[in-house]
């Protein structure tokens, strides 16, 4: 047994055949199939084919036991609000890998540890920004000629997102946490780009994929500090349509996907919940009608209190 992986992997006689998934896509198949294929053009071929049978062969689901699902179920305040919102991707998703060396070009994002394709808090985040600017007009703003920096960020979208990274100058948090959405499939799409010229493909490029038909879940949780809202003056319950009405748009026009100017990342929603402290979850089919919802209970809470 040798103790230096790179001894380990230049010692191997044959290209790994198969792993236990999904781990293998993040530990010794991957890197087995990645230090097989750099040994000539034969052995790369090999050595990609062998890759792509098996992360295509089974579910890559993570373990219920790991429990990294969030659970709303529980929430300690009144003004803290969990959204939950089931899609199911009508075209394929994909995220560059940030692994340095892979046995493919374009390999899919996954989790370093289980090997789960999966898209980051971070990605879900700049991706809600972008589209509630774009609800609230920023495409408009660029085609009259501003730019993003002159842009003069909506209050509500201050609050809901905080300042920009790095902005070091009255700076807020902003009171959305994000989580991460797993996904259970990788596939594969080839892309052949077209000479101008001779309108022929040149080289056809090969991308690991979540495939289109996969679901998967947003999870979002509303938690304000105290006071927050009073202090970027605005109301907690419009903030959060709009936010609903950006969700809409990112998942069913805009895509959640790289490559989404081929139409990737496209989905459908199924399904949503929203959850609040003490009372049983509102589920709704689609986003429309959980916005109405929340409304129509928070106008209740206000008779009530009045």
């Amino acid at each position: 047994m040798r103790f230096d992986l790179y001894a380990e992997l230049a010692s191997q006689t044959a290209c790994p055949t198969d792993g236990p998934l999904p781990g293998a896509l993040a530990s010794d198949f991957v890197n087995g199939c990645t230090s097989w294929s750099a040994r000539g053009s034969q052995e790369r071929n090999e050595a990609r084919d062998r890759y792509r049978q098996q992360a295509a062969s089974a579910s890559l689901a993570l373990p219920d036991w790991l429990q990294l699902e969030p659970s709303f179920e529980n929430l300690p305040h009144d003004e803290w609000l969990g959204l939950e919102v089931d899609f199911t991707l009508e075209s394929p998703w994909y995220s560059k890998d940030n692994r340095p060396f892979h046995v493919l070009d374009n390999p899919v994002r996954k989790d370093r540890v289980f090997g789960v394709p999966y898209m980051s808090t971070a990605s879900w985040k700049g991706l809600l920004r972008w589209s509630c600017r774009m609800e609230e007009g920023l495409l408009r703003h660029l085609e009259r000629g501003g730019t993003i920096d002159d842009w003069d960020e909506p209050a509500w979208i201050l609050h809901l997102f905080g300042n920009e990274k790095g902005e070091g100058e009255d700076f807020q948090r902003g009171a959305l946490a994000f989580f991460p959405t797993w996904f259970s499939k990788v596939g594969f799409e080839v892309i052949n780009p077209h000479s101008r010229k001779t309108r022929a493909g040149t080289q056809p490029i090969l991308y690991e994929v979540v495939p289109a038909g996969t679901r998967g879940t947003l999870r979002l949780l509303y938690a304000p500090l105290p006071g927050a809202a009073v202090r970027d003056g605005v109301q907690p319950e419009q903030a959060i349509g709009r936010l609903l009405d950006a969700v809409e748009a990112l998942l069913t026009r805009y895509g959640i996907s790289g490559k989404r100017t081929a139409g990737w990342g496209a989905a459908r929603v199924h399904g949503c919940r929203a959850y609040r402290k003490g009372g049983a979850p509102l589920q709704e089919s689609n986003l429309a009608a959980l916005k109405k919802a929340l409304n129509s209970a928070s106008e209740r809470e206000e008779s009530g209190n009045g």
